[in-house]
């Protein structure tokens, strides 16, 4: 399978299901890749990240960034275009990560991305939004099938303006590079480099298929308590 294949693969599996293979467990060698110290590297979302849309279910896909802020009229040099062509060019489907650079007290009040913006990040290839800080138009949003992960959301916004565009960016905990994969749904995110991709999947599959049979196990063991703490402990 090509890597757009082997996305849409992935998305037939939960983001914490990826986080065991790609770092949870690096003590596993078999299901786990160990790709990260999973406390001490920043591979994950953190609890701050809102999914929008649970009832889209999984995406995937490759990681275009930016950084948006207030205006600064000595820099004029980027724009949303700029974002656009950064996602035409990725070569698949994109999880275009907004890191939203404003002061705080501007930052919570902040919907950045309506339907405008994110009818046209569709139409260049992103199938999702992870961002910092929250956006708006929910409600019009919601019929695009396209994934919103967020810190909130709010009404309004003033003049805003693109400072960057796929640079090494921190969205809720998670540190993003541009050509990353990012999985996501309702339980947050996180990423892994791309090259392993194939990797992820293989292994993924192998994971699930041990976790189904540990649990029939449990399952059939109902209301015998030291079989079930044997079988948790890896004794049966």
């Amino acid at each position: 399978m090509n890597d757009k294949e082997l996305l849409k693969e992935l998305e037939k599996y939960d983001t914490p299901s990826v986080t065991n293979v790609v770092a949870t467990y690096p003590g596993d060698e078999e299901t786990c890749l160990g790709l990260y110290d999973p406390w001490v590297i920043n591979w994950y979302t953190d609890s701050t990240l809102k999914c929008m849309y649970p009832e889209l279910g999984r995406k995937a896909g490759f990681a275009v960034t930016c950084v948006v802020g207030l205006p600064n009229p000595g820099f004029k040099r980027l724009e949303w275009a700029d974002v656009f062509r950064a996602i035409g060019a990725a070569g698949g489907p994109v999880v275009l990560a907004i890191k939203q650079d404003f002061p705080e007290e501007i930052k919570k009040k902040n919907g950045l991305s309506g339907g405008n913006l994110t009818t046209a990040f569709k139409a260049c290839g992103a199938i999702g939004v992870i961002s910092d800080g929250p956006s708006r138009d929910i409600d019009e949003i919601r019929p695009k099938d396209f994934q919103y992960m967020l810190t909130g959301v709010c009404a309004g916004h003033g003049d805003f303006a693109v400072k960057a565009v796929n640079v090494p960016v921190n969205i809720c905990g998670m540190d993003i590079s541009p050509g990353e994969i990012i999985h996501m749904d309702e339980n947050g995110a996180v990423k892994f480099p791309r090259q392993v991709l194939p990797q992820v999947v293989e292994k993924i599959e192998k994971l699930l298929a041990g976790e189904a049979d540990k649990q029939r196990r449990i399952a059939d063991a109902a209301g015998d308590v030291e079989k079930i703490i044997r079988i948790m402990k890896g004794f049966e």
